[in-house]
């Protein structure tokens, strides 16, 4: 009796996620698993696709995603579907829950690009919501330390009492149960940067109960880079759980060179056995707000305290001094890059989005008035943190980061369509192109690693390390998660002058079973889910 398949993906250099060399063979998908891989010449499928000449590798996961509004008003995710991305994971240090109803009020109110209901309080009840909707990959997300801290403390600068660290907790613990992947931190920003260590490691150990991760964007990358590499690191070992450091990087030209002992370091608590990984963006630049380039002391309170304050011509000229000055105790990325380093890209008000695309300093001097002034004046006049472009890496040091073996993937951004609501954004290229550019510029041209690894590093390893023990590889059992693309084509186009460029050389993206993707357009299918931590108690 000739066997049956759903789906057969006939004759493709099958790269299975292990790092290995692959085999020319077929893949079998039941449902929404695969069943089969090997040479599968005896059995048949109800449809197949010939992929001869294509890599057939599993799904593609991002590790740092910012599509949490973007996919509540278009679930295709298209800049990252058609790089062959089949799970999006949110969650530096703000998440879309815990809500308080306070919280809940700023969402609906700060909303610009998206207009959403916030008809969710918990993290599970918001992932459950955009499945839902339908999404065509999967989600997943971190619970936010920042998050439980505002729903807790509010956005203050001061510890939290013994009962209020343990309502921290509780709401840690709960969003384990729900299925978030673990606690993600971002100690450069207010209010993140107000807490201290000790309050994280008592959130990361209640997501160490549950297996989860401690993910992190340390308390700097530039200045005491290496400082808050080891403060990572004291929380892993006291928390005793599982970490992994947000989008690797020395930042800063001055401190470029602190990346080999950073490197050297982990390597060595590695082999001490702390669980310890990293993951990056592919780009020497990285994007934020103007938030970064102010001093956190400044913000305290939230966004509206934070432009109050900036109104008042005292506090205003503190700021500029600070913003010019070396930092003491913050991570001054105004200072470190330079207002030639700084391309503003997102505006709301639409007077100023003709500025988006310019570099700060060219702003400065059109307007008559020093850089630092004219952020703040910015910032004022937008009345939002104003999305920028900071150019504050090493090329060198980007292509150091993408040989190493413990190192995933990130795009840090929306996952966006060039027609949709941030047509009128600069976005970071990032958006439009990390992944494609880890296989076709990283692996295929500049060689710094190989296909077969920079497809493990895609998958398998950011899978292991979110404790997935069903997605990530091409073997019997896992999920059908699994893209199919050009070796010789794959390509990212977006630049940093013109962002809003797809990505090409993917063909094929099977999510959960269901194409998403097929002959490189979406499918109009939304197959995606929300896929649940290592702490899931398996209630909805």
């Amino acid at each position: 009796m000739v066997t049956t398949h759903d789906l057969i993906l006939r004759g493709g250099l099958v790269l299975d996620g292990s790092g290995d060399a692959g085999i020319e063979g077929d893949v079998a998908i039941d449902g929404d698993r695969i069943v089969a891989v090997g040479d599968l010449g005896g059995v048949r499928g109800r449809e197949e696709v010939d992929v001869r000449g294509l890599v057939v590798a599993p799904g593609f996961i991002n590790m740092l995603s910012w599509a949490t509004e973007s996919m509540l008003d278009d679930g295709r995710s298209l800049s990252d579907l058609v790089q062959g991305v089949t799970l999006e994971v949110f969650g530096e240090g703000w998440s879309m829950g815990p809500l308080s109803e306070t919280m809940a009020a700023e969402l609906r109110d700060r909303q610009s690009d998206v207009r959403y209901d916030v008809a969710w309080r918990s993290l599970g009840e918001y992932l459950s919501h955009l499945e839902a909707r339908g999404v065509a990959p999967n989600v997943a997300s971190f619970v936010g330390a920042t998050t439980v801290r505002i729903h807790v403390l509010g956005e203050v600068d001061r510890p939290p009492t013994a009962a209020e660290q343990l309502q921290m907790e509780a709401l840690v613990d709960a969003a384990m149960r729900e299925g978030a992947m673990g606690v993600g931190a971002s100690l450069i920003y207010a209010p993140a940067c107000y807490a201290a260590t000790p309050e994280l490691i008592g959130l990361a150990a209640v997501a160490g109960r549950h297996d989860g991760l401690y993910i992190a964007h340390l308390r700097s990358e530039g200045a005491t880079f290496l400082e808050a590499l080891e403060e990572h690191v004291r929380i892993a070992r006291e928390g005793n759980v599982r970490a992994e450091v947000y989008h690797l990087k020395a930042a800063g030209r001055s401190y470029w060179h602190k990346l080999d002992a950073a490197i050297a370091r982990i390597e060595a608590v590695r082999s001490e056995g702390v669980r310890l990984t990293a993951d990056m963006y592919t780009y020497e630049a990285g994007s934020t707000g103007l938030d970064a380039a102010m001093p956190p002391w400044v913000q305290e309170g939230g966004h509206r305290a934070w432009v109050a304050r900036l109104r008042t011509p005292e506090i205003r000229a503190r700021v500029v001094a600070e913003m010019q000055a070396p930092a003491s105790g913050w991570e001054n990325l105004f200072y470190e890059t330079g207002a030639d380093g700084m391309l503003l890209g997102s505006f709301q008000t639409t007077r100023l989005q003709p500025l988006a695309g310019r570099t700060l300093a060219d702003v400065a001097r059109e307007r008559g008035t020093s850089p630092a002034e004219t952020a703040i004046d910015l910032v004022i006049e937008d009345d939002t943190r104003v999305g920028t472009i900071y150019f504050m890496m090493d090329q060198a040091n980007v292509r150091r980061q993408m040989a190493l073996p413990w190192v995933s993937f990130g795009s840090d951004s929306p996952s966006v369509a060039p027609e949709g609501p941030y047509r009128t954004k600069h976005l970071h290229p990032r958006a439009y192109g990390t992944f494609a550019r880890v296989l076709g510029k990283y692996a295929r041209d500049e060689k710094a690693l190989s296909l077969p690894e920079a497809v493990r590093r895609l998958s398998a390893l950011p899978a292991a390390n979110l404790g997935l023990r069903d997605r990530g590889r091409l073997t019997p059992g896992m999920y059908a998660d699994v893209v199919t693309f050009d070796p010789a084509t794959v390509t990212d186009h977006a630049t940093y002058v013109r962002p809003h460029a797809l990505a090409t050389g993917v063909r094929d993206v099977v999510v959960n079973g269901a194409f998403a993707l097929r002959d490189g357009a979406p499918t109009g299918a939304m197959p995606g889910r929300f896929v649940r931590g290592p702490g899931w108690t398996g209630h909805p």
